[in-house]
């Protein structure tokens, strides 16, 4: 009878267990996406790869988390156009708390078929830059400010007039807004203070979608999180452009080093790594050009104190056009801070690299005035072992050879087994004395 019981709750059990299982491989699929960080390359390949998945596995919904202070007008268009292409439904959600919409991200986040906000975040200031970080002329600037208010009209044409020209002015005059007046006005559909108040208030809103009208039901989803892959992160670093300079400094001390030093292959392939590195970097930052001369000056003086020691001038005006060209590179006016490189981390690469030199410097001026010693001049003044008595003739060892030895002029008596010092050659035969300690 006990048998039979402890049958039946086994089988209720497993009943449970599978009813659970199927109830959960049934709940609307949602993918979360955390895009965070400048718009850029790394970016546009992650939040592709995310609607491609995303359609793959049907999934109900994909979210992106997103915070990002702007980035590339280029790669923003393109995740654009792929969001409103989506066969799955595109929320984007600015998160977290504190988080930003800047620039192209305030772009992105109204192209999304859904689009919310946490609490304390903002939305805007998209005003377009040059591929440097400065101001456009004025043609230029006429041009892709139009271009631009042309595309947010599109993506609100929907909404309320009011959201509509709150949109114009973010390109127009870079206006920002918080959550609460972003959707006062109709710019965003929701204020969630997380993912799951967000899946509730979505569950049974209507998007409009390429082939027309679709509720969402996301009242049972089941969020699964999409990571970035490990290249994507990689990516993503190299736009930092403290990182970018990093790189560029490593790049000009492994140089510097192959250079003085020749024959070694490590700090020449440390430095075509970097370089490779770097290049990523600068061909997506916002960069001064005009920065790499006084770069490659910077790397010219550094060779000359190599080559003809001037005692730290050379070195000293090195560091100093490193330094500018660091600052000019990253730091031209109208570069948005988010891309303008520490001003501590230059000054103090600037100097380490400067030290650096120093140190080789040094060694190359203590090993010109090294007097030259091949032959018999390397074995005056060795020390060797006295092989037998020298009295005044005898047997040594110098350099793990063994010479005849005959006593120097004055030099006392040596016995067998101690120290003796060379102080001349005369052809085959060394001319010794006692070494004291």
């Amino acid at each position: 009878m006990k048998l039979l019981r402890l049958f039946v709750i086994a089988l209720a059990g497993l009943s449970l267990f599978f009813q659970s299982a199927l109830a959960q491989s049934d709940a609307p699929l949602v993918l979360v996406m955390d895009a965070k960080g400048v718009v850029a390359p790394a970016m546009k390949e992650y939040i592709l790869r995310g609607i491609k998945t995303a359609e793959q596995r049907d999934a109900e919904l994909l979210v992106i988390k997103l915070n990002t202070p702007g980035g590339l007008i280029s790669e923003m268009e393109v995740i654009v156009q792929a969001i409103r292409a989506s066969d799955v439904p595109v929320v984007v959600y600015v998160s977290p708390r504190g988080g930003t919409a800047g620039s192209a991200g305030a772009v992105i986040t109204i192209a999304g078929h859904a689009s919310a906000m946490a609490p304390e975040t903002i939305i805007g200031a998209a005003s377009p830059i040059s591929g440097e970080g400065q101001d456009l002329g004025e043609t230029l600037e006429r041009k892709q400010k139009e271009a631009l208010r042309a595309q947010v009209r599109a993506l609100t044409e929907a909404r309320s007039p009011e959201a509509v020209a709150l949109a114009e002015d973010m390109i127009e005059i870079a206006k920002a807004v918080s959550a609460s007046e972003a959707i006062e006005v109709g710019l965003v559909d929701f204020i969630a203070n997380d993912l799951d108040e967000l899946l509730s208030q979505l569950d049974g809103f209507v998007v409009q979608m390429p082939d027309g009208p679709r509720t969402l039901n996301t009242a049972n989803a089941s969020p699964e999180n999409f990571d970035m892959s490990f290249i994507e992160q990689l990516l993503d670093i190299l736009v930092n452009p403290n990182i970018t300079f990093l790189l560029v400094t490593i790049v000009v001390q492994a140089i510097l080093i192959e250079i003085s030093s020749p024959g070694g292959w490590i700090a020449g392939f440390i430095g075509a790594v970097c370089l490779a590195l770097a290049a990523y970097g600068l061909g997506v930052l916002p960069v001064n050009w005009f920065g790499v001369i006084f770069l490659v000056l910077a790397f010219v003086l550094f060779i000359l104190e190599v080559k003809t020691p001037t005692f730290g001038a050379l070195t000293a005006a090195g560091v100093g056009s490193f330094i500018i060209g660091g600052l000019v590179l990253f730091n031209s006016p109208g570069v948005p801070q988010f891309q303008q490189v520490s001003i501590p981390l230059v000054v103090g690469l600037g100097i380490a690299t400067g030290l650096l030199f120093a140190v080789i410097v040094g060694f190359a001026i203590r090993a010109q005035r090294e007097p030259l010693r091949t032959g018999r001049e390397s074995l005056t003044g060795a020390i060797g072992t006295a092989l037998t008595e020298i009295d005044p003739r005898g047997q040594v060892q110098v350099h793990s050879e063994q010479w005849s030895a005959e006593l120097a002029e004055g030099a006392q008596r040596i016995q067998k087994g101690q120290t003796v010092e060379v102080v001349d050659v005369r052809g085959l035969r060394l001319i010794v004395r006692l070494k004291h300690s």
